[in-house]
């Protein structure tokens, strides 16, 4: 869907962009095609689309021949996109908050793509991979800044807890740039899409604990460890669980990898 194609589309409607929404639509097509390529759709494949708007993505993955579940909180675009069902009823079309959708009420595995909404992507994030046994891989359109975030290695200011939280279950396949001037209403700041792969298998039986620590030291970034775990253990022990996991007293929350933070996790549990 193109500039004018989308405005014939939102004049028909008397519909206007909601910027609450976060409804900034794709009118690049080649963006799209790049999209499914990154994605690696193939005719038969199950896909969880986040937020379709007008269709544009919607209509590509089901020409392609994939199952869309689309989930979409616009009312009337919602029910605006029952114009691109298929003959074989390849799309599944639930209206409503995707942060309220029953992600238990779909079956392994799927591929996630979608242009999510920005105001609320890390929330989107944070549901999606609490049920990642759902999901093959995501391919996402995401704010720059947030995509940043979501690649950083440790040791770049970038790193954060949801560096952190993705790299415990996703691994990093590809991504690709997305100037501002492709969407209309146009947003002010690009866009990056980027893969992920969901890993096999993740690295402890039971992450809450884990990410409860992590989290609550990234809550104090500028701080050493030693000091922003103080409140769940002692300096002693803390420094002690440093020092056997080879990592220095002074460090800081960015400066330890996944597998250091999960070393550090268990000799905390230990020493």
């Amino acid at each position: 869907m193109n500039l004018s194609e989308l405005f014939s589309f939102l004049e028909r409607l008397g519909k206007h962009p909601q910027k609450g929404l976060s409804q900034n639509f794709l009118i690049e097509k080649n963006i799209i095609k790049k999209i499914l390529q990154t994605a690696e759709i193939q005719s038969g494949d199950r896909v969880l689309e986040i937020g379709p708007g007008p269709g544009a993505l919607t209509k590509a993955l089901l020409d392609a021949g994939a199952q869309v579940f689309a989930v979409e909180k616009d009312r009337l675009l919602s029910a605006e996109l029952n114009r691109l069902q298929t003959v074989d009823q390849r799309l599944i079309l639930t209206c409503g908050d995707f942060l309220n959708f029953d992600l238990n009420s779909l079956a392994p595995k799927l591929k996630v793509v979608a242009n999510l909404p920005y105001s609320i992507t890390t929330p989107i994030l944070e549901k999606l991979l609490n049920h990642h046994t759902l999901f093959s891989s995501f391919t996402l359109m995401v704010q720059k800044e947030v995509a940043q975030r979501m690649m950083a290695t440790h040791g770049s200011k970038e790193f954060s807890s949801l560096s952190l939280f993705l790299q415990f279950y996703t691994t990093y396949a590809s991504s690709f740039s997305v100037s501002s001037s492709c969407f209309y209403p146009r947003p002010n700041v690009d866009s990056t899409v980027i893969r992920l792969n969901l890993r096999s298998q993740i690295f402890l039986e039971n992450p809450k604990p884990f990410f409860h620590l992590a989290r609550h030291s990234f809550q104090q970034r500028r701080k050493m460890i030693t000091t922003s775990l103080k409140n769940l253990y002692s300096y002693q022990k803390i420094q002690a669980a440093l020092i056997q996991i080879g990592a220095r007293i002074d460090a800081r929350p960015e400066s330890l990898s996944l597998s250091q933070w999960i070393q550090l996790y268990q000799t905390l549990g230990s020493v």
